[in-house]
């Protein structure tokens, strides 16, 4: 099982690589202080993001079909976990995740077994049999919804997905949420475009220190706690589960 699954890693990675390459090479971006266009073979996204920070999203795919999002920044003390640090913690030093300290001497998944916020995430890993793949050397770039993200999707949605039978499913679900690399919050710049270990895009909207990602579904997510270092990677909070097309 071991053997499959990291050969199963290994084999995404390259795929990534060559995907992100490919991927860069045919994306354009414009951009202003208020609006972003990007545009690829897979998609044309544009990008409105007004002073409140409301940002309003529309895109069409190539096969004609169209989506819309908007989305409103949090108010009040939440509006803190927004902020973006550019750097990575001090070496040693840890961030507070769900009532426990993250810190750089641990795994990505030994760090969120700490987490009380990412119990449903941590069960969702354990059955769909990543938990040695994310334990592995890395690095990994892994945007982790919160308990709170996971109860915003359809009645019954999680329990269905940790079913045997629905194991692709979920692993597809789960590797739509890792990116090869570590990238820290200075590293996601608006209008970037990453490819995922499941090999479909993530797209970045960023305005200031407030960085979002536009999934494939036309979803969005907030990231509100970045930059959890482990000794593989680095780890950032969201608040919404993203969706891969498939």
């Amino acid at each position: 099982m071991l053997k499959q699954l990291f050969s199963l890693t290994a084999l995404a990675l390259v795929l990534s690589v060559g995907t992100a390459t490919t991927a860069q090479a045919q994306t354009k971006t414009k951009s202003d202080d208020e609006k972003t266009k990007t545009k690829n073979a897979e998609m044309t996204t544009k990008t409105k993001v007004a002073d409140d920070g409301k940002m309003k999203v529309k895109g069409e795919a190539a096969d004609g079909s169209k989506m819309k999002a908007t989305t409103k920044p949090r108010k009040g003390a939440d509006m803190k976990n927004m902020q973006m640090s550019e750097t990575a913690p001090a070496a040693g030093a840890g961030v507070m995740v769900g009532g426990a300290m993250m810190t750089p001497d641990k795994d990505i998944v030994d760090n969120a077994v700490g987490s009380s916020e990412h119990t449903t995430l941590v069960a969702a890993v354990k059955a769909g049999g990543l938990v040695e793949t994310l334990k592995g050397a890395g690095p990994f770039t892994v945007f982790a919804p919160t308990n709170a993200a996971f109860e915003k999707l359809p009645a019954g949605t999680v329990n269905t997905l940790v079913m045997p039978e629905n194991k692709q499913k979920l692993t597809t679900i789960l590797t739509y949420h890792v990116v090869p690399g570590r990238l820290m919050a200075a590293d996601l710049k608006d209008g970037q475009t990453l490819t995922t270990v499941e090999g479909e895009m993530l797209t970045v909207h960023r305005k200031g220190d407030m960085v979002m990602l536009h999934d494939a579904k036309g979803g969005m997510a907030n990231v509100t706690i970045p930059n959890v270092v482990s000794s593989n990677g680095v780890t950032h909070v969201i608040d919404t589960v993203l969706m891969p097309t498939k």
